[in-house]
């Protein structure tokens, strides 16, 4: 498995060159120097869609996207119709939930759309849910938010809020058929400690584009696992700020890339305040003609951002031919004065002395290869916390190498 890896501690990237950048086709690296974070947006971010420039591929942002599969949601001609998509959402006692105008003070308050998709979503949603946790509630079960499509194009806006020191668990479930187009916004109060598990499992034909936007007290622990199986264009852009220091923060995602999807996962954490913590790993399986998954992993460490201690991480494990991975992580780093920073990117095939160290001890090839893939994911799954859903996706890994380990 080839290997791409880089730990500065000052400037954007160690003496002797650029940071390492993993493209990846079937299985093969190639190193390119990349742009800044700050300098990859062809316009600021803003909620005003006409402020952003049609998208025609070019651009550093969309160069991977199939811009022709996204049925109109990056140049306008896409609206609301049918029935969109149904959003049901199961609380337990004490939090309170709430469908708002446009006019609520919470929404866009975490983040504000940095592309023409997020920016359409938030011109043309009309109603959007919040869900709130009152400060010093610890929830005991998870707040299960369900959208299911029904066929149609949708705009949505999600807030999850948690007051000074609660704790919570959200389940997001996204399934079904549809065209969606949506801001999801956490904002966590001083203190406060938010699970976020989302799961996309859309049916075959479904596109969903998303920016999902974090505000993390101070001292206050994110951690967010994003699992990517369904849907024929995925891309999701989670974004991180903090509001104080001490806050923390985890991104971990898990995709299985299946043949003609497109899963693409864009990530920026801002350290934007002194003495904040961030670690991302997300991992992916690719297989069959035309699967294709991209990572973008982006860091910023502004030069206030003192104690900043952050490390990021992507593995791929490319099944079969031809599948394609583009891995870039990307580090700016503004001030000398922090704790350690770092990023890699890994992708390969299965490794051969695992298989022969398995099949050496009397486990045919394709249990073997089935334990390999069920390994590697394994460190993630264990991250999501609830039994039903971590049981739902072992199944579903189970039935995604039945087409090609099996």
């Amino acid at each position: 498995m080839a290997e791409a890896q880089n730990s500065p501690t000052s400037g954007f990237a160690p003496a002797g060159g650029p940071p390492p950048v993993g493209s990846t086709t079937a299985g093969s690296i190639a190193v390119a120097a990349e742009s800044t974070v700050v300098s990859r947006m062809s316009a600021p971010p803003s909620f005003d869609v006409a402020d952003f420039p049609v998208p025609h591929g070019r651009e550093e942002e969309w160069r991977f996207t199939p811009l022709e599969r996204l049925r109109g949601l990056h140049d306008g001609t896409a609206t609301a119709n049918g029935d969109g998509v149904k959003v049901d959402v199961q609380a337990p006692e004490g939090v309170t939930v709430e469908t708002v105008g446009r006019d609520d003070a919470r929404l866009g308050k975490a983040g504000t759309p940095v592309d023409r998709v997020a920016a359409q979503a938030y011109s043309a949603f009309e109603k959007a849910s919040v869900v709130t946790v009152p400060k010093e509630t610890v929830l005991t079960e998870p707040i299960r938010i369900a959208v299911h499509g029904r066929g149609g194009t949708a705009f949505g806006h999600q807030v999850i809020e948690l007051g000074a020191f609660a704790e919570a668990v959200v389940v997001i479930d996204h399934t079904g058929d549809a065209v969606l187009a949506a801001n999801v916004d956490y904002l966590l109060g001083d203190g406060a400690k938010l699970t976020v598990v989302s799961v996309q499992d859309w049916d075959d034909k479904a596109v969903h584009i998303a920016q999902h936007n974090a505000l993390i007290g101070r001292d206050a622990a994110f951690k967010s696992v994003v699992v990517t199986f369904g849907g024929d264009v995925v891309r999701l852009h989670p974004r991180v700020e903090y509001a104080g220091p001490g806050g923390e923060a985890e991104l971990f995602g898990l995709y299985f890339t299946d043949s003609g999807q497109h899963q693409e996962h864009r990530l920026l954490v801002t350290h934007n305040t002194p003495h904040c913590k961030s670690n991302v790993v997300y991992k992916g399986a690719l297989q069959g003609d035309d699967a294709h998954a991209v990572w973008i992993g982006d860091v910023l460490i502004e030069a206030k951002a003192e104690g900043t201690d952050t490390y990021e991480m992507n593995r791929n494990l490319v099944l079969t031919d031809g599948a394609r991975v583009d891995s870039v992580p990307n580090l700016e780093i503004e001030t000398g004065e922090i704790v350690g920073a770092g990023h890699a990117s890994a992708t390969g095939r299965f490794d051969d002395e695992q298989l022969f160290y398995l099949m050496a001890r009397g486990m045919p090839e394709h249990e073997a290869r089935r334990l390999v893939v069920r390994g590697f994911f394994a460190e993630l799954v264990q991250q999501i916390g609830v039994a039903d859903i971590e049981e739902r996706l072992l199944a579903k890994i189970e039935e995604e190498l039945e087409a090609s380990v099996a």
